[in-house]
């Protein structure tokens, strides 16, 4: 899909949230209203109609019955009436118009009668919706029916031409046209619904395949996006052949599972069994098309349940399964982590918060038709993520009919929240780390030639360059708001935390049409994960052309602590090259507290300072950080101002023109210009206090015992845990491994407990030679041998294991 992915119904209305006994309710009412008994076949299929069906439909769209004295619902309605009378005083209405909005016009253009059609489509929903100024009113049933007769002649019918962005043609158009027609269906001619439906069997008429391009099958958020267009043309034609045509689509009986949603797939778009979420074929993407393909599912469940086109596929477990395999470990407190919303991060409209409002909503309407087991256990999750999150509270974000069923969860007090996700999590199929701790979540973003550093185009992302260069973001549960609160306008993009830059200028990128992703030719990127627990990352930096900066990076992921390793940091450009440490968003007004070696620094904006030998610093409110030999480190606090249309010119996502000022706190090393053989040593400890933060200084329980071309490790004492990322074979902290390889062993009593993977995906075969006595084994992947003795060796076939993580206890 070549254009931005709005949130779940907000704005595509790809996804609602309701609740099941909402939808058997207006089901059981449709039938009674419409006629349909069981001797009635003819408008009976299985044991629910078209009619109900289409209601059904309906109350996905709008939410259906609810309390209006109740402020959240009622602030929603408010919420949909405020934007639908900004709409209806600016629809052209004139007989002689060319458009129906000023600002979209040409009507002609696909990105402009895509636009109009979401417009109306959001007039439609407040027309249907009690409460709002326009419900009910026989003149706004007239003027929509009218406006989506002029898009039809003007723009959008079977005798056009697909040009430009085909998500519209084929998607974006389509969807919001048959969502009309399902809310004005009583009201439209029976003319009109034809011509509706024929211009949805030119350019939308199955979901297997790109209409513009009969070759390329559809896959991932567009199949199903494409799924449910279908699902509803068929119902409104009372079309059986479409609805099955719908259903299969998710599975895709006829094309042996090749594109079917509900598998696991090791290639390309979809979930893979690591829980990693892949579109585009290469891009990280689980926040924005992971939830509109999950949300997708959950919607034609919920539409086509109880009738005769239901969803019985077993395989439908994936979507399950990916709740809490994909998705629980990149939403926090309800937030969905920016590593894994691609270029949405440059989108105004759509936050972390409004895309983990997406995914909450999706996971809450796939739970109304889910088997208990998975149903109850995702409600306590939720119930967790909307009670913590004070920052940007659901109710604030959510539709009607997401509003019904989060209220249903957090209004239920036999559901207890869920505490939040822990562990430590290895996405090797999209070059995702994860590191959850229960105060503090640690996100490493990384690329390969496998899975690209970003996604740019249609105007998005115009400064994603870094993103995938190891961006480490750290969310602390106190402060929800530091990527959502004006950072990626203001953000200095040349300083991303943990990312090692060639300071030379950029260009702006995806300035033209279509989107296009930028990987890079190293081969190592990810690492191991042992008992869930404690993780080693690693990513060779090879630059773009027009540098030829070089260095391998290391991130030792433990219970209270990031270390992160570089070295061999290269450069013959004559510009200078940095790492950042740090660069934290302070907010509109903010004026943290920032120590240095325990010595209190200038508050005010534009100071900035070098410190030749920094031990350890402190960020009030975030932590702390200790470099393992004295550091040249270099500090500032500025005020950054830029603004959203600075980063994205998209034709529907672009965003205002309107200043944004942000305070930034930013620590950095800095290697000098073209530099030879450099590195750099950290710790960064979130959440730590100051007298906590010079304590590790001072104690260092986690040391420093390799950081060279060859290998980079640690060993953390307190835990008999040593941590190695071996760039080749070689020999560090004990350990010696044949080739490249991220290894960690933990002494617990008298096992030995190590895990191993090659983030490099290069080899068929690993050895590794441990430090200390091993004579069997207790147990081991089916990967793994030991030959016992004093030095043991463990012989891992790692070749096709994807750099997935193998396991083996030893005694």
């Amino acid at each position: 899909m070549n254009v931005s992915r709005r949130t779940l119904l907000a704005a595509t209305g790809a996804t609602a949230a309701i609740s099941a006994t909402t939808l058997a309710t207006s089901a059981g009412a449709a039938r009674a209203q419409s006629g349909d008994t069981a001797d009635e076949p003819v408008e009976t299929v299985g044991t629910v109609g078209f009619d109900a069906l289409l209601q059904r439909a309906e109350t996905l769209l709008t939410g259906g019955a609810f309390d209006p004295s109740d402020a959240d619902f009622a602030a929603a309605v408010a919420a949909l009436d405020a934007t639908a009378k900004g709409l209806w005083e600016t629809l052209d209405r004139s007989a002689g118009r060319t458009a129906l909005w000023p600002d979209l016009s040409p009507a002609t253009d696909p990105g402009n009668f895509g636009q109009s059609y979401t417009r109306l489509r959001t007039l439609a929903t407040a027309w249907a919706t009690p409460g709002t100024s326009l419900a009910g009113s026989a003149e706004a049933a007239d003027t929509l029916v009218a406006a989506l007769r002029f898009a039809h002649d003007t723009a959008y019918n079977p005798a056009k031409r697909e040009t430009g962005n085909w998500w519209f043609w084929e998607i974006g158009a389509p969807r919001a046209l048959m969502d009309c027609s399902v809310l004005l269906r009583d009201r439209l001619p029976a003319a009109d619904l034809a011509a509706y439906l024929a211009v949805v069997d030119r350019f939308c008429p199955d979901a297997d395949r790109r209409t513009n391009s009969p070759t390329l099958a559809e896959t991932g958020a567009n199949r199903t996006d494409k799924a449910v267009i279908v699902a509803l043309r068929g119902l409104l034609g009372q079309d059986a052949a479409k609805l099955a045509s719908a259903r299969d689509a998710l599975s895709d009986v006829r094309d042996s599972g090749r594109n079917s949603l509900f598998r696991y797939t090791s290639s390309g778009d979809g979930f893979y069994r690591d829980g990693s979420f892949v579109q585009h074929d290469v891009v990280a993407y689980t926040g924005t098309y992971g939830a509109v393909l999950l949300g997708g599912a959950a919607w034609l469940l919920s539409l086509l349940a109880d009738s005769e086109w239901a969803i019985a596929d077993p395989s439908v477990s994936v979507m399950y399964e990916a709740v809490e395999r994909s998705f629980a470990p990149v939403v926090f407190d309800g937030l969905m982590m920016d590593a894994v919303r691609g270029r949405a991060i440059s989108r105004e409209r759509a936050g972390d918060h409004r895309d983990g409002a997406a995914a909450v909503a999706a996971i809450l309407l796939l739970a109304t038709g889910a088997p208990a087991a998975y149903a109850d256990r995702w409600r306590e999750l939720v119930k967790g993520w909307l009670t913590r999150n004070r920052t940007t509270p659901f109710a604030s974000l959510a539709t009607l009919p997401q509003l019904a069923l989060a209220k249903a969860v957090l209004n239920d007090r036999t559901i207890h929240p869920g505490p939040r996700t822990t562990g430590h999590f290895v996405f090797a199929d999209m070059d995702r780390v994860v590191h959850r701790q229960a105060r503090w979540g640690c996100t490493l973003s990384l690329s390969s030639k496998r899975i690209s550093a970003y996604e740019a185009g249609n105007g998005e992302n115009l400064h994603g360059w870094y993103t995938g260069d190891g961006m480490t973001y750290l969310y602390d549960g106190d402060d929800l708001g530091q990527f959502d609160d004006g950072f990626w306008p203001t953000v200095d993009p040349y300083r991303l935390p943990g990312t090692t830059v060639d300071t030379r200028e950029r260009t702006d990128l995806g300035t033209g049409t279509g989107t296009s992703t930028y990987r890079p030719t190293n081969a190592v990127a990810g690492g191991a994960v042992l008992h869930d627990r404690y993780g080693a990352a690693a990513m060779e930096l090879i630059g773009p052309a027009g540098t030829s900066l070089r260095t391998k990076k290391s991130w030792f992921l433990l219970d209270n602590a990031v270390i992160a390793l570089g070295a061999g940091i290269s450069s013959g450009d004559g510009r200078t090259v940095e790492t950042i440490v740090e660069n934290r968003n302070l907010g509109r007004n903010g004026t943290q507290r920032l120590l240095v070696d325990g010595v209190r620094q200038p508050a005010q904006q534009g100071w900035t300072q070098k410190f030749g030998h920094a031990r350890w610093a402190h960020v009030d409110g975030v932590g702390g950080y200790v470099f393992a030999d004295p550091t040249d480190l270099r500090a500032l606090r500025e005020e950054r101002t830029g603004t959203w249309r600075a980063i994205n010119t998209g034709a529907d996502t672009g965003g205002s023109t309107d200043p944004v000022t942000r305070r930034y706190l930013t620590l950095w090393v800095d290697h000098g210009v073209s530099p030879a053989g450099a590195g750099y040593s950290y710790v960064l400890l979130p959440g730590a206090s100051a007298a906590a933060t010079a304590v590790w200084s001072h104690s260092r329980p986690v040391r420093i015992v390799a950081n060279d071309t060859t290998a980079q490790a640690v060993e953390a004492r307190r835990q008999g845990l040593t941590a190695v990322n071996f760039w080749g074979a070689g020999t560090a902290a004990g350990i010696t491994a044949s080739g490249p390889a991220s290894v960690l062993v933990q002494r617990r009593g008298r096992e030995l407990n190590v895990a191993v993977a090659d983030p490099s995906r290069t080899l068929t075969s690993l050895t590794v030679e441990l430090p200390f006595p091993a004579g069997r084994v207790v147990a081991a992947d089916d990967t793994v041998s030991l030959a016992p003795g004093r030095h043991p060796v463990l012989t891992v076939a790692v070749g096709g294991s994807r750099g997935h993580t193998h396991t083996a206890t030893l005694s």
